[in-house]
């Protein structure tokens, strides 16, 4: 389960989500423990896990990194950016960029 570099996915994720992979586990996963030590209800604590675990999926597969998309998706589910801002703001990015090539991430859309 090492991408194309041979790293691990879970070196692959940033030091956020590593910790709540680290506190997960030690809360022996769950979720409302880990939500008590967040500070945040059950449901917002079950988006940002499964937004993790999206993260991880991706990245166990092989697939480019893309942290604008990441941070774009997890501020759509803390409520702290519209969807119709989000996903203006992604258009820009892609815009720059230029069409998708090798390396580049595969432009999938924010959460909404």
């Amino acid at each position: 389960m090492s991408d194309i570099a041979g790293e691990h996915p879970l070196l692959r994720l940033d030091e956020d989500d590593l910790n709540m992979v680290t506190e997960f586990v030690l809360v022996s996963g769950s979720i409302k423990d880990l939500a008590g030590q967040y500070g945040v209800s059950y449901p917002t604590m079950r988006q940002r896990l499964d937004r993790l675990i999206d993260r991880l999926q991706r990245l166990a597969e092989g697939a480019v990194a893309d942290p604008l998309n990441d941070y774009l998706a997890d501020l759509l589910t803390s409520g702290q950016l519209a969807p119709n801002i989000a996903r203006r703001i992604r258009e820009l990015h892609r815009a720059a960029l230029g069409p998708p090539g090798p390396g580049h991430p595969d432009g999938e859309q924010c959460d909404e």
